[in-house]
């Protein structure tokens, strides 16, 4: 699809999510000649530098981020010349004169603000863009997150950014959603009839659900320590993907389509008691340990965080959907930091067969399992039991396997990429809905509130590990492992 011309504002355009990801995003799609010849993005900031500071700064901090080999110098000059930078408060509405001069005033322009800020200046800078005149009709607001802290300031949020803008304006971004893999799943969900059949409680098992990651908190570490793994993380991206596995087929790939099925998902979560949140949650945090052989710190000697923190670095959790579909079959979820490997995944693992007419017994078998994973290497497992080569009748787990690199030839996107044009075009499929914001909060936000009622402190665990042992006793009384327990050898 040919984008319309447009002027994309990035205020926060000297942050590192910009530095890091978007302009690199951005970079990635004029090579591909994705971008109309006269679009522009504008960098908002507040720091006092002229138009070559800032591209000096842009090439000092962004251009190390764009990919192995995809950079050329020519490319990358005329990249450059798409961006222009204008300094000044984006709290402050009087300040706003440098932009309203800047921007384009041709109304079939496509206005594109993304918003890569602080969460509580969202509604500050839309009340400013309004007060001057710069929100039209046919203007887009991107909010990245996190997308409050509760459920009240979650619906303040939409309250106060829907004022000035209309729902189907307003893009939520969650870049798990712009994942191939992700797109995949809806493709394998709904592409094929080989799974539907079987895609229910009568052949399911139960579900994991994991993003792990190697690296420590970093520099996010102001954010961080007052918002823990369940914020950061769960409520977000974990939630995000158990949707997309269990939603109801919807009746096209449109945008209120997918995420009306995806809103009723999120509706049919068991709500946790008291005694379900003590039994079904585990909360954790990394101690000293060693990631890939390197000695690291424990949480509370990083830089910023004092010795009696109670910020969560993992979460596990049991969640059940009350659905003819879902009703009985566990969903686990967890996320954390300082892990043993970096990975996000999802595991659908079926029920083991009745009956066995092999000399092995049925618990000899290995229930089939299909893999999504979503990094580092994106691509599909289907777990299965096979004959072993030679003479008589024994079976062992096998694997077919989909990497998309090699079935795929094309170019990946990555996930900012493919969602920024999604943005550009004004598609809203892969990204929430304002009801869907406040669902997922309603359902988390018992578990936070127990937390504080409690004054719990989260279970060590060492750096490096899979987390704390309660994790594993959380899935063991279901008479069940997480994979990597499961399958050492991955």
């Amino acid at each position: 699809m040919t984008l319309n011309d447009f002027d994309l504002v990035l205020f926060g355009g000297s942050g590192d999510l910009a530095m890091r990801k978007l302009l690199p995003a951005l970079y990635a799609r004029d090579v591909a000649k994705d971008l109309p010849p006269q679009s522009r993005i504008i960098c908002v900031a507040r720091h006092a530098w002229d138009q070559q500071q800032f591209i000096d700064s842009v090439n000092a901090t962004s251009k190390p981020h764009i990919k192995p080999g995809a950079l050329n110098a020519k490319a990358w000059d005329k990249f450059c010349q798409r961006i222009v930078y204008v300094a000044f408060d984006g709290t402050d509405a009087a300040s706003y004169q440098p932009l309203v001069d800047v921007l384009r005033p041709e109304p079939a322009l496509t206005r594109v603000f993304y918003l890569a800020t602080p969460p509580h200046l969202f509604a500050q800078i839309c009340h400013n863009l309004a007060a001057r005149g710069l929100a039209t009709s046919n203007s887009r607001v991107v909010l990245e997150k996190p997308l409050g802290r509760d459920l009240a300031s979650a619906k303040q949020i939409n309250a106060e950014v829907g004022e000035v803008f209309a729902e189907s304006q307003i893009y939520r971004i969650d870049h798990y959603l712009g994942k191939e893999t992700v797109q995949n799943l809806l493709a394998l969900r709904f592409g094929n009839i080989l799974f539907e059949p079987l895609w229910r409680r009568e052949w399911i098992s139960d579900v994991q659900i994991t993003i792990a990651e190697e690296i420590g908190v970093g520099n996010r570490m102001g954010y961080y320590d007052t918002s823990g793994a369940l914020r950061d993380m769960l409520q977000n991206h974990l939630l995000q993907l158990l949707c997309i596995v269990a939603m109801e087929p919807p009746t096209s790939i449109a945008p209120d389509a997918v995420r009306d099925e995806k809103l009723q998902v999120l509706r049919s979560l068991k709500k946790f008691t008291p005694t379900t949140l003590a039994q079904n949650v585990v909360r954790g945090q990394y101690r000293a340990g060693y990631v890939k052989g390197e000695a690291v710190a424990s949480y509370r000697d990083e830089q910023e965080v004092g010795q009696h923190s109670r910020t969560e670095t993992y979460v596990a959790l049991k969640a059940e959907i009350d659905s003819w579909r879902w009703a009985g079959v566990p969903f686990y979820l967890r996320t954390g930091k300082r892990m043993t490997d970096s990975l996000a995944e999802i595991v659908v693992r079926f029920k083991s067969i009745p009956h066995s007419i092999f000399t092995q017994p049925v618990g000899s078998f290995a229930p089939n399992c299909l893999v999504i994973r979503l990094q580092p290497d994106e691509g599909l497992r289907m777990n299965l039991m096979a004959k072993t080569p030679g003479d008589g009748m024994r079976l062992k787990p096998a694997e077919l396997e989909l990497d998309f690199r090699e079935s795929f030839k094309t170019p990946r996107m990555e996930a900012y990429e493919r969602l920024l044009l999604d943005i550009l075009r004004g598609q809203l499929t892969l990204f929430m809905r304002g009801d869907e914001l406040e669902a997922a909060w309603e359902w988390v936000e018992p578990i936070l509130d127990y937390w504080e009622q409690q004054e719990s402190t989260p279970l060590p665990y060492a750096a490096g590990s899979w987390g704390p042992a309660a994790a594993s006793a959380l899935i063991g009384r279901d008479g069940l492992q997480w994979r990597e327990e499961a399958l050492p050898e991955d």
